[in-house]
């Protein structure tokens, strides 16, 4: 197991780039499969999960290229659905959460896919519904395995449809929208998430010949084809790291400059660090946080003390919030966070309670942060990961407490963040990997 050794109390300065969005990445790295053809993206993030997936589709029988840093060609020519079938691809799709974005992709070109109950981080409950029932909707027949622990489905024909969701999934939408470009007819999804890495999917997949109308709204309309082609395409910045960038100047007071982080397509997030009392300048297409010692929390109009939640797009992204929370302990004033989404995302909060922070877990939806300013000196602590998000809030902690703290579990972080130890070392940072056999 690896573990991250951590010296807090060390400034950061410098420049710093995000990586490709982990999240559009699993997207349009499971819709080269809708083709033939060869298709190339670029800004590739070099992380654990994006790395398992692709090795995955090289198991499939997909032929992938590397022409450069973050650079890959797909070609999806010959596929062996006979290896869906074995142990291997039953065990590294387990675990893999993204892994399940290969059923409508799989159901739209061969009629046929099979998909274990898929892993992932261990945040809570993380259903399927909608992903099935909107595949369903367009002519599959879904069985599951209760021996086997995996889904079958098979459908000989797909038909266009209406379809209203019962909640805007983001993978899910992905997940019917790469059935629904090959289906015959109109499908029109309403209730359809519309994060920028959706919008994303759909404009490399019209590239590839689908035709998508209503991109970045909640009602998607497609008119189904018979084939797709091949294209090129370049992923976003990940705006999970941007954000993460801004808490890390903050907490550790800071100055950095975040460049290329497409601005226009990060939504709420920088308003709502605005709301802590953080400094964030736009400066062209990159963030610039100034150096502070100290940064308050604003109340509501009425007095009233601040809450943050998360909700749909353009709504905050759930990602954030293990951030946001970290962040909010060292300012001044109270703060509500509020994670609807899933029930075991706060649970590590305890961790900082350990470390000195004033955190109240309300339930295992909700925080309340008391901000101590200045007056908050974290404790050096030995810690575990249990989720990506969790992970970096942690290393923000200890980025910013007295003493040298200890991280284990470091492959939930390495999921997510590109060599996150290297990238902030270069920034000033002090923080070592190591590896043992045990804790």
């Amino acid at each position: 197991m690896s573990s991250f050794i951590i010296e807090g109390g060390r400034k950061l300065s410098g420049t710093i780039t995000p990586q490709g969005a982990k999240n559009e990445a699993l997207q349009v790295l499971c819709a080269t499969l809708l083709t033939s053809d060869t298709v190339t993206i670029s800004n590739l993030p070099d992380i654990l999960d994006v790395n398992n997936l692709i090795g995955l589709l090289a198991d499939m029988g997909v032929e992938v290229r590397r022409l450069g840093e973050g650079v890959c060609s797909f070609r999806a020519a010959h596929i062996d659905m006979d290896y869906l079938l074995t142990d291997d691809f039953y065990r590294k799709s387990a675990a893999l959460r993204g892994s399940v974005m290969l059923v409508g992709p799989l159901v739209a070109r061969f009629g046929h896919a099979m998909i274990p109950k898929p892993g992932g981080d261990k945040i809570g409950r993380r259903r399927l519904d909608t992903h099935f029932i909107g595949i369903q909707k367009l002519g599959a027949d879904f069985r599951y395995d209760p021996d086997r622990k995996r889904y079958e489905i098979d459908a000989r024909h797909l038909t266009g449809t209406y379809m209203l969701l019962d909640e805007a999934s983001v993978t899910g939408t992905a997940n019917i929208i790469m059935a629904a470009v090959m289906a015959e007819g109109t499908t029109t999804i309403y209730n359809a998430a519309c994060e920028p890495y959706v919008q994303q999917l759909c404009r490399m997949l019209n590239a590839m010949g689908a035709h998508i109308a209503g991109i970045g709204s909640n009602l998607l309309t497609i008119e189904g084809v018979r084939e797709l082609h091949g294209c090129t395409h370049r992923i976003l910045p990940d705006m999970i790291e941007v954000g993460s960038f801004i808490g890390m100047a903050a907490m550790t007071a800071s100055e950095l400059t975040i460049r290329d982080v497409a601005y226009r397509e990060l939504g709420i997030i920088p308003d709502s660090f605005r709301r802590l009392g953080i400094e964030v300048e736009q400066r062209g297409d990159d963030i610039h946080i100034p150096r502070q010692e100290s940064y308050t929390i604003e109340s509501f109009i009425d007095g009233s003390i601040m809450t943050i939640a998360d909700a749909p797009w353009p709504g905050l992204t759930p990602d954030l919030l293990s951030v946001f929370l970290v962040v909010a302990a060292k300012a001044n004033g109270s703060v509500l966070i509020h994670q609807k989404m899933f029930e075991s995302r706060l649970f590590f909060v305890d961790k900082l309670i350990d470390m000195g922070a004033k955190i109240i877990l309300c339930d295992p939806h909700r925080a309340t942060i008391i901000g101590m300013g200045n007056n908050l000196h974290l404790r050096a602590a030995n810690m575990t990961s249990p989720d990506i998000r969790a992970g970096i809030a942690l290393l923000i902690a200890a980025l910013c407490a007295e003493g040298t703290s200890t991280i284990h579990n470091i492959d939930q972080i390495d999921r997510g963040y590109q060599q996150i130890d290297l990238r902030l070392n270069a920034l000033g940072a002090n923080i070592q990997r190591t590896s043992s056999s045990a804790r």
